[in-house]
């Protein structure tokens, strides 16, 4: 395993600025997920690491050695693409020991190496069989096979999961969380998956336009987000943010942050869904809120039900348990003052 540093990182494409000015250090073993929409500039930051792109200014740093001018094959790295990128008229095996047939392994101790990480992922049955003969989560699993056959300092995963269904995707999630638990390897994981983010990750780096919105566990940043924009981002619905409040606001949050907030005046307020109730909540009196709404339509999802309603011209989703049926044309939505997000014009966290 190895420790990653990424010091006032930049890439330009011509006059285009695709990652502005990144800093971050990943620790040894750690198991760190960057995070955002498309064109954040994630998997160019990956890419970079592995040597695959230039670096237009900045450095990179593995096990503190700076390794901006290293050949990829130089910085024992593995990286697992999107695409599985298997040779198709290979077998399992073939495809998982060909690059330590490159780095010169002789064939006993190449047959050796495959057969202990076979055994690992589970694919010793399929060393036999070309790519074409193997289901999507098999495919993956020999991409990673390959990349660990290697034994790198730091396995790179870019969007891994994306060509698999839903299924697929969660077997595969718990299978990358035990090979990190067994191997302690140094993880950078790129996806545009926040389910994927929280279940992985030790650290979640959240990319927005080419810089870091912000870093920190998976439980940080869902219930600190220091911005808007990782507010939305992270959570299922995404957090509801009503703009604009004016006096509005009022039931909202405490009377003393109104005061203390003085003229920087809150323009939105951020709840999340789950933090909605259809009755009181046992709280102290001074922290318990409740706002009128409007129904507007109720969706079924399992074991919970979205409630979609109107407060004024604004538009809220609460998720409450299915069997919670005292829902009519008009209703209250109670929930708690202390969780509630405040944020400013700049769409920056003043309380949360």
């Amino acid at each position: 395993m190895a420790s990653v540093q990424f010091r006032n990182l930049i890439k330009n494409y011509g006059d285009t600025e695709v990652v502005k000015g990144i800093n971050l250090n990943i620790q040894h073993g750690e198991f760190i997920v960057l995070l955002g929409p498309s064109g954040c500039g994630k998997s160019t930051t990956l890419r970079m690491l592995a040597g695959l792109e230039d670096i237009t200014d900045g450095e990179i740093c593995i096990e503190n050695e700076v390794v901006n001018e290293l050949h990829p094959i130089e910085r024992n790295i593995a990286m697992v693409f999107q695409s599985y990128a298997l040779y198709p008229h290979m077998t399992v095996e073939e495809n998982m020991a060909f690059a330590l047939e490159n780095l010169g392994f002789d064939k006993v101790k190449r047959k050796r190496m495959v057969e202990e990480i076979a055994e690992v992922l589970e694919l010793t049955p399929l060393l036999s069989r070309k790519p074409k003969e193997l289901s999507g989560g098999q495919r993956q699993r020999v991409a990673m096979g390959r990349a660990m056959v290697r034994s790198p300092d730091v396995f790179l995963f870019d969007e891994p999961l994306s060509n698999l269904d839903a299924k697929l995707r969660g077997q595969m999630r718990s299978e990358i969380k035990l090979l990190h638990e067994r191997t302690k390897t140094t993880v950078v994981y790129v996806t545009h998956d926040q389910i994927e983010a929280m279940t992985l990750a030790d650290r979640i780096a959240i990319l927005n336009n080419g810089v870091i919105e912000q870093i920190g566990s998976p439980k940080e940043i869902y219930n600190h987000p220091n911005s808007k924009f990782v507010a939305k981002f992270i959570g299922t619905p995404e957090m509801n943010i009503l703009e604009n409040l004016g006096d509005a606001v009022k039931p909202f949050i405490f009377q003393s942050t109104i005061d203390r907030v003085g003229d920087v005046k809150p323009l939105s307020v951020g709840i999340r869904a789950q933090d909605f109730h259809l009755t009181p909540l046992n709280i102290e009196a001074e922290n318990l809120a409740s706002i009128s709404v409007q129904l507007r339509q109720v969706e079924l999802m399992g074991a919970v039900k979205h409630i979609e309603c109107s407060f004024g011209n604004k538009r809220i989703i609460a998720e409450v348990p299915y069997t919670d049926d005292k829902i009519h044309d008009k209703f209250e939505l109670y929930f708690d003052k202390n969780k509630v997000h405040v944020f400013d014009k700049n769409d920056k966290v003043i309380i949360q």
